[in-house]
């Protein structure tokens, strides 16, 4: 199922590979950066993300085994939906679909993800939006109510968003992390793409 590279991504994976020069990514690793870097233009990234030690290995398993893609917000979904369909085909829910009531206290988005997360206990979860969400997954992953195979917490923002991830790095889930206030949907849209390109190209 290999999935070719277009011309021109190609050429700025090039320009990319030039300029960020020597590093100590894994060649897994680095694929997922350098898309990041590729869909944001922001070398900064090469500074901030964070893998644990079988993140990609367990996201690569994961989807090959077509377990549910929960995404936090429409623009994530929007992003991986094509690549999702013609590859593995994983269930892709977004966690704010069809959530017209919030919980008390609560966000719409965390609302919808408490619900979706439950539900679907062992999903890949990838946040690229809603700080909320992810502290209150954080939450469910600390009561032992939820083990997701994989976590994407890429909230960008300033209210509620570094915490958020510092909560994520505190728990025991495989994740992948971007430190500070940088992420946003674009970032964790690029990040599940390259998984998926990492797992469908795997021999």
């Amino acid at each position: 199922m290999l999935i070719e590279i277009h011309p021109i991504q190609s050429q700025s994976f090039a320009i990319i590979d030039q300029e960020i020069g020597e590093h100590s990514f894994t060649a897994a690793e680095y694929a997922i950066v350098r898309r990041v870097i590729h869909s944001t233009a922001d070398f900064e990234f090469a500074q901030l993300m964070r893998f644990s030690p079988n993140a990609i290995k367990q996201g690569i398993l994961a989807l090959k085994q077509q377990v549910p893609i929960i995404v936090d917000v429409g623009m994530v979904k929007q992003g991986v939906a094509n690549l999702v369909a013609k590859t593995f085909n994983n269930p892709l829910i977004c966690a704010i679909e069809n959530i017209s009531t919030p919980l008390p206290g609560k966000t719409l988005t965390e609302t919808g993800l408490i619900n979706v997360v439950q539900e679907f206990p062992n999903s890949i979860i990838v946040i690229g939006n809603a700080p909320t969400a992810l502290i209150s997954l954080c939450s469910l992953i600390d009561q032992g109510l939820v083990y997701p195979s994989l976590v994407v917490g890429v909230p960008v923002g300033f209210v509620s968003v570094v915490e958020s991830k510092i909560m994520l790095a505190q728990t025991s889930v495989e994740q992948i992390r971007v430190e500070g206030r940088k992420g946003g949907s674009p970032v964790a849209a690029a990040i599940l793409n390259a998984l998926i390109v990492l797992a469908a190209n795997e021999k």
